[in-house]
């Protein structure tokens, strides 16, 4: 069957429906009144089905557009690659990964004690991060990559803006994320089926938007009080409006332009939906790894079991530095509703960076869930025109 699909952007202000949902719930009101303090951002994409034709219309909520901190939202476009990858070298998605080191901060893994073999592989890395946001993972697929190669592949995703150079799992710092550690793959018969030497890039990738510079303080990693913003220049980068517009492509409009089977896609979307405690491998502590560890749409104001099989949510989201970020595919069964919602907010009243003191769990997550709550109330009881 031939799906025709159409996309429309409206980029307007705080009129249209989103008064209707933001003035709803004292919280929403109270953030949705300082943008500037909160960085608010929202994308909202209408799917209106009309035949085999889909149209997407999007709409975008940016009275402040500041800078967002992107955190674990790099996760999904460097799983994509690393499939893409993987299969133009023609190596199999589970084939085992040893991960070696060429310098001293190098990690070398070569066992992986939450997989059903205890050994390391793209497939379970990816598991992974899409399940709990593991940022080990990330650092061993980040590394497969190598910084170069992603920085190719990036605007095939329609990802030009995206910048991704650094690990997230500690050990290596500035220049030396540039410098990604020799791999080696292994079939099933235990037998080396592809060597990738280390990778070092002598690319300048800046960041998009110049010098970024965030709160009043932070504290260095020597727990040092520095009295200056933060420097966000030299750090990971993803816009919004590219993370929500790859999450469409992933569910409903395939990139051409990429390497993916049918199986990979659907894969991706698998782990993007499931709650860890539907994992085996790797096998997670619920209490620790409850079902709305990384679904705060809805339910980040609650670690309750979700018990709603008619709602589903595909998401990658992100939180760090007082930043907090979903991006979802929301399906609801029951009453006929989908539509994709990306929101991020910025909770740190005291404006320092890295004193762990963030505003998450009183303002960040109550704020999604509520929001994701009157948006769907509001998408069930007034449909858009």
């Amino acid at each position: 069957m031939l799906l025709i699909i159409i996309f429309c952007i409206h980029t307007i202000n705080a009129q249209f429906s989103f008064d209707s949902i933001l003035n709803k719930h004292p919280l929403l009101k109270q953030v949705s009144a300082s943008p500037q303090k909160y960085r608010l951002q929202i994308l909202y994409t209408e799917i209106i089905k009309k035949g085999n034709e889909r149209t997407f219309i999007t709409y975008t909520l940016t009275q402040n557009p500041q800078y967002i901190y992107c955190a674990s939202l790099v996760k999904l476009p460097t799983s994509i690659l690393a499939l893409q990858k993987l299969n133009d070298l023609k190596i199999p998605t589970n084939s085992v990964m040893f991960t070696d080191s060429a310098i001293v901060c190098h990690k070398k893994i070569i066992s992986d004690t939450t997989s059903q073999n205890k050994l390391p592989s793209i497939e379970h890395y990816i598991k992974k991060m899409l399940l709990v946001s593991d940022n080990e993972a990330f650092g061993r697929v980040y590394e497969f990559l190598g910084v170069d190669y992603l920085h190719k592949e990036l605007p095939k995703l329609g990802m030009p803006n995206t910048r991704i150079i650094n690990r997230y799992d500690g050990g290596c710092g500035g220049s030396d994320n540039l410098n990604t550690n020799p791999v080696r793959f292994f079939n099933n018969q235990n037998q080396l089926i592809f060597s990738q030497a280390n990778q070092k890039s002598n690319s300048t990738y800046t960041h998009p938007l110049g010098s970024v510079k965030v709160g009043k303080a932070y504290y260095n990693s020597k727990n040092k009080l520095i009295n200056q913003p933060k420097d966000f220049s030299f750090m990971n980068h993803l816009p919004l409006n590219e993370i929500h517009q790859l999450l469409i492509e992933l569910i409903y409009n395939p990139n051409k332009k990429v390497n993916l089977t049918t199986e990979q896609r659907n894969f991706l979307i698998q782990q993007m939906t499931l709650y860890p405690s539907q994992s085996n491998y790797p096998k997670y502590n619920q209490k620790t790894y409850y079902d709305s560890y990384k679904k705060y749409f809805f339910y980040g104001d609650s670690k309750k079991p979700i018990t709603d099989s008619s709602l589903t949510i595909t998401n990658i989201v992100g939180q760090s530095y007082g930043f907090m970020v979903d991006c979802a595919y929301i399906k609801d069964k029951k009453n006929n509703i989908e539509y994709f919602l990306t929101a991020s907010i910025y909770a740190n009243e005291d404006e320092i960076i890295n004193d762990g003191k963030y505003e998450y769990k009183t303002i960040a997550l109550p704020f999604l869930a509520e929001l994701g709550k009157q948006f769907h109330y509001f998408l069930k009881n007034h449909k858009t025109k």
